[in-house]
């Protein structure tokens, strides 16, 4: 039975902490979609669409109103578009990929993640020209996100497919220079991608998940930070431990909302419910931070020693308290360190403690990785390569998922505002040290195999 102040405590989260549903993402199958033509399947994938996601926002909205319970985004992953539309050739993909995007404004939906490709262990003809359709597609069109997985724990890291995005991120950013490299911000290349993610940029319906699906992503760094400012004000000799604790029932309250809004949802589409993802994700707004919760646990500046220790306590607090309120937890369900999209962590940034050999720490120890990180537009296809490639890296040894949105900003330098507008921020550009100097090494090219401990049946 709930206690009063349970309920009370519940409440103030949405009222006073920035606690509110994330995103609810439609997860849809596209596979029925294929044709021999490319207009047949821009057809079909509008109509599935449109049949699927009809109702979403609808749905969302009465939920919200039934609950008093804010849901902010409304989003639709779909299965792999390499794997629909890629034979169709670069032609064929822009035709689809403005069918997608304009069946996802019809439906009142912020973005649709699936322009996808999974290439961690080779890459077919299809893939190529998904991947080189990314700058055309991802700045002609307004919803569509993209990412691409290359690397797993088993398979290894595709340096082939590595070299190849990092030329077209160039190519995307020089084609949104008026918008400071903003394609790159709608794509992502990941290791060890999860198949259920509700969140954006990373969003795509894997195999194995049901034909259309519900997932949830519900965020509360402002939660999370008003109850670690409680417990110490409440109880100044309290300990690290005490601390973990607190965050592990903040957790616990937050996943319980969660799934009780996406169960809803769900019933009142006929689809089934998939996931809860209660990711931290922090947005630009004040109190709504995740550098603000390190803060609020000691660390006087995000960067100094002592913040990957904290976000590594925080990311395992997070996964506690999630997994023991719900046996539908997944996605990434950790915490996110997105810097343009954190204010406190682009403050860190432009003051010099937050360096990229700083950030790439962190994301050995938090949910993804180099994510919304602008770097200087001069930096060179091979650089961005090998900063992808050393992100690949440390998901792969360590059997998490990581991942990088990187963002080169036409024109500008270190120390140089890169604003992207809404939830994507802005942030002072990060310097990129030693720029060119691992050119050789993966102008080689191939695959990093797999480690040894893949090798686990």
């Amino acid at each position: 039975m709930l206690r009063a102040d349970d309920i009370l405590s519940t409440i103030r989260m949405f009222q006073e902490e920035h606690l509110d549903v994330r995103a609810v993402t439609l997860g849809i199958n596209l596979a029925d979609c294929a044709s021999p033509r490319h207009e047949h399947v821009a057809q079909r994938v509008r109509e599935r669409l449109l049949s699927a996601a009809g109702k979403l926002v609808e749905t969302c909205r009465l939920v919200g109103e039934k609950y008093g319970i804010p849901i902010v985004n409304k989003r639709i992953a779909v299965s792999p578009v390499a794997q629909l539309a890629g034979p169709h050739g670069e032609v064929g993909l822009r035709a689809i990929a403005a069918a997608l995007d304009a069946a996802v404004a019809e439906v009142g939906v912020d973005f649709l993640g699936g322009y996808s490709a999974l290439v961690q262990k080779g890459m077919t003809a299809a893939d190529i020209a998904l991947i080189d359709s990314l700058p055309a597609v991802l700045s002609e069109t307004s919803r569509i996100c993209s990412s691409l997985n290359v690397a797993t724990s088993r398979a290894g890291l595709n340096i082939d497919a590595v070299n190849r995005i990092a030329v077209r991120m160039k190519e995307l950013a020089e084609r949104t220079a008026d918008r400071d490299g903003f394609g790159c911000a709608k794509l992502v290349v990941f290791a060890n991608i999860p198949e259920d993610s509700p969140f954006m940029a990373g969003a795509y319906l894997g195999a194995g998940e049901p034909d259309v699906v519900v997932n949830i992503g519900v965020s509360g760094p402002g939660v999370v930070k008003r109850a670690i400012e409680r417990l110490r004000h409440s109880d100044p000799q309290a300990t690290l431990q005490d601390v973990a604790e607190e965050i592990k029932t903040v957790a616990f309250r937050i996943t319980r909302v969660g799934e009780l809004i996406g169960r809803e949802v769900a019933m009142r589409l006929g689809v089934p419910f998939g996931i809860v993802d209660l990711s931290l994700a922090p947005t630009p707004e004040v109190g709504d931070s995740i550098g603000e919760i390190l803060e609020a646990m000691g660390i006087a500046s995000v960067g100094a020693p002592g913040s990957t220790a904290a976000v590594a306590m925080l990311n395992d607090a997070v996964k506690k308290g999630g997994a023991f309120a719900s046996s539908s937890v997944g996605g990434l369900s950790g915490a996110f360190i997105p810097v343009a999209e954190d204010r406190v962590l682009a403050q860190a940034v432009a003051d010099g403690h937050l360096t990229l050999a700083k950030l790439e720490a962190l994301t050995s120890v938090c949910s993804v990785g180099l994510d919304m990180v602008a770097i200087p537009g001069a930096t060179t296809a091979d650089t961005i390569a090998a900063i992808i490639a050393d992100e690949m890296a440390i998901g792969v040894i360590n059997h998490k998922t990581t991942a990088a949105r990187l963002v080169p900003v036409p024109g500008k330098g270190p120390g140089e505002i890169a604003r992207f507008g809404g939830l994507f921020g802005e942030s002072a550009i990060i310097a990129v040290p030693g720029g060119g100097r691992a050119a050789s090494f993966l102008q080689q090219g191939g695959r990093i195999p797999a480690p040894l401990h893949s090798l686990r049946n």
